[in-house]
């Protein structure tokens, strides 16, 4: 077998390229200015080549012919490729990988009321959790699903919502400074997980132990691998029960650790204190 022929993209997608070169091109010019460490740089081409495997390759064509593959491929989308994106901070080294002119303009707009607004709505600690799991959920529903794996519009619209709702949740939660300047408080970042893993664990287990076939879209295309529509269900709905909760867990882990590193310099309002403390306390 070719192994070469995985990596043919099964619909290819100018956009996708173009928005990758982009990325790459960002955040290597910025490295040359900008520091980086070997750890962020690894993390940043990880979560992007994870990204680009599960968007622009033959795995997008068994994503769209079994259920469980396609629970994988949203687990990357979602949680994994953007987790390790964002956990290589990047956007003050593609900041910096823009031409002089650009950053100036991208100053000038940031100092506009439009882009408060828009940066706000972006950053919000309400508003991002909440769409993060509802993008999960609303792409569940049976019918919904059925839609939008037949029509690639609204397929294509699926996988770049998640994605993006991905980097704006997890660019809240993996935020290293204190609040302000930071969107969301540290004792938030700690709490914020546990409170989006909950609806996301629950959807997976009632996917799991569902005995009948709840998303026939699969077996009317033809499964891809020679497997049951209850075994094929049983398995995505435990990747979104276990693994992605898994996920979840490390974000935690790691805002964990940033609420108990700012404790320790003093920088933690009364509120995140709280926090601190029912996180000590057996």
């Amino acid at each position: 077998m070719d192994h070469l022929a995985w990596l043919v993209p099964w619909e290819f997608s100018p956009t996708l390229l173009a928005a990758f070169g982009v990325a790459i091109v960002l955040f290597l010019r910025g490295r040359r200015v900008h520091r980086v460490t070997l750890a962020r740089q690894w993390l940043f081409w990880t979560g992007l080549v994870l990204l680009y495997l599960s968007l622009h390759t033959r795995v997008d064509y068994y994503a769209e012919r079994m259920f469980f593959i396609h629970r994988i491929q949203h687990l990357v989308l979602h949680h994994l490729g953007p987790l390790l994106v964002m956990a290589a901070f990047p956007g003050s080294a593609m900041r910096a990988g823009l031409p002089l002119h650009w950053r100036r303009r991208l100053r000038d707009f940031l100092q506009t009321r439009g882009a408060r607004v828009l940066v706000g709505v972006l950053t919000n600690s309400y508003f991002v959790p909440a769409l993060f799991v509802f993008l999960v959920l609303v792409w569940l529903l049976p019918t919904v699903q059925f839609y939008s794996m037949l029509d690639w519009r609204l397929y294509r619209l699926m996988n770049w919502s998640v994605v993006i709702s991905g980097f704006m949740y997890w660019n809240l939660i993996l935020d290293r400074r204190p609040s302000p300047p930071a969107a969301m408080s540290p004792g938030g970042r700690v709490i914020s997980p546990v409170l989006t893993m909950a609806p996301q664990m629950v959807a997976g287990a009632i996917i799991t132990f569902t005995e009948r076939d709840i998303y026939p879209l699969f077996e009317l295309c033809g499964r891809a691998i020679g497997m049951s529509a209850q075994t094929d269900q049983m398995i995505g709905g435990l990747t979104m029960w276990i693994p992605a909760a898994f996920v979840e867990v490390i974000g935690l882990m790691v805002a964990l650790g940033t609420l108990m590193r700012l404790s320790g310099k003093g920088r933690l309002r009364p509120e995140d204190r709280a926090v601190r403390y029912s996180q000590a306390s057996p």
